[in-house]
């Protein structure tokens, strides 16, 4: 009864294959599914005897499974309008914590839960690394991400300010020029505060700062100086940024307003000139600003995860965790598109997208299924008359073996 052993090893073995090509198919529209292929070898031969040159004889037993390997290549980028949604390019796994054991997946079809928690569809949490005072270090504790829904974000009272412009060269002397810029102080409240530059004399020419009238209560003081220019129309004294600016018995409650006014940018150029062209300004900066709600969030190509607020500030909040293994052949399959370390794919090496081989991180992106439905149906064509050829192996050795009973009838 051998000969049916063997029919029954390919059997099963094509069953497995028809399985794993099933498996594919149903799995063709799953997010960042990696197709599968079933390989078969051999099984052991017995030896029958040998020829008359002495070479062996042997009969071979039938086939076994061998693998199930999967094919890692990048599946297509389709994009979507979610923010939540996110895709890898090139090497590596998001990391994600399934009540309490770490995981891997190429899903990034997240979502938020009630708390702002980013997790996978079947809840397990997204790892990443925390942000304090909107820094990330990447080499700290991994967390579960979370987006700060229904906060506010408390207001930022000015402290510095700038104005970058020209004063004419030939103003008259006494002729005055301001400019507007708005400042917020400890409450969120926006003031729009003057600067009036009045020339007294060549290259020379007075400032003073002030709010609206009734704003403060108090004397302000260091509001006010003098800006000189050398021949060439450079900024020559103050040859320092002005300090200490203060107004006082602000009348909303608010905090006394301090105020640095920068008038060299990051470079040590000066952000004031005296040309012979009209006096004008081409643009203020200050670091202030109102309170705010939380709108949404983005993600970069590293994984940096920023949240936006109505004030139109931003927040950094943390940063996506990426690993890969040494031998992802190696990972076993969890389900709910999960993978698991083994001692055969060796411990994730955790890290951050853009760094240390692993790939880039797309926003509102997800990596479609890699199952080509062309070769599956080519696959399963070829399984599917394997499997006939070894049922009529087996038919044909159960004639075979009626016919040999018949006989001793």
């Amino acid at each position: 009864m051998g000969s049916f052993s063997i029919a029954l090893t390919g059997l099963s073995a094509d069953s497995t294959a028809l399985n794993t090509i099933g498996n594919n198919l149903a799995n063709l529209n799953t997010t960042a599914f990696k197709d599968q292929t079933t390989t078969f070898s051999d099984l052991f031969y017995q030896q029958v005897g040998s020829s008359g040159s002495g070479d062996a004889l042997q009969q071979g037993l039938g086939t076994r499974v061998s693998s199930t390997s999967s094919d890692f290549s990048q599946g297509t980028l389709t994009t979507t309008d979610d923010a939540a949604d996110m895709a890898i390019q090139g090497n590596g796994f998001f990391v994600i914590n399934n009540n309490g054991e770490q995981e891997l997946t190429r899903a990034g079809n997240f979502q938020l839960d009630n708390n702002g928690n980013l997790t996978t569809t079947d809840g397990s949490s997204v790892m990443g690394y925390g942000a304090v005072n909107g820094t990330v270090n990447p080499g700290g504790a991994l967390s579960t991400l979370k987006l700060p829904i229904g906060a506010t974000q408390t207001a930022q009272a000015s402290s510095t300010f700038s104005l970058t412009g020209n004063l004419s060269s030939t103003a008259a002397v006494g002729d005055t020029y301001s400019t507007p810029i708005t400042l917020y102080d400890s409450l969120g409240t926006s003031h729009v505060a003057t600067v009036t530059f009045t020339k007294t004399a060549n290259d020379q020419w007075g400032y003073s700062v002030a709010l609206p009238s009734g704003d403060e209560t108090g004397t302000p003081t260091g509001n006010t100086g003098t800006l000189t220019f050398d021949s060439n129309g450079n900024l020559t004294s103050p040859s320092s940024n002005v300090n200490g600016i203060t107004f006082p018995g602000m009348a909303d409650g608010s905090a006394d307003m301090s105020l640095n006014w920068n008038l060299f940018n990051s470079s040590g150029n000066a952000t004031l000139t005296q040309t012979s062209a009209s006096s004008s300004s081409s643009g203020t900066l200050q670091n202030g600003y109102p309170s705010g709600t939380y709108q949404s969030f983005t993600v970069d190509a590293t994984g940096l995860v920023t949240a936006q607020f109505s004030n139109g500030e931003t927040q950094t909040i943390g940063q996506v965790a990426v690993a890969n293994v040494s031998n992802v052949e190696g990972l076993t399959r969890a389900g709910s598109n999960a993978y698991v370390t083994t001692a055969a794919s060796g411990a994730a090496a955790i890290g951050t997208a853009s760094a240390g081989g692993l790939g880039t991180i797309a926003d509102e992106s997800l990596e479609s299924s890699n199952v080509d439905i062309s070769t599956e149906f080519t696959n399963l064509i070829v399984a599917q008359r394997a499997f006939e050829a070894n049922s009529k192996t087996v038919t044909t050795f159960d004639t075979l073996t009626q016919e040999t009973i018949d006989m001793i009838r």
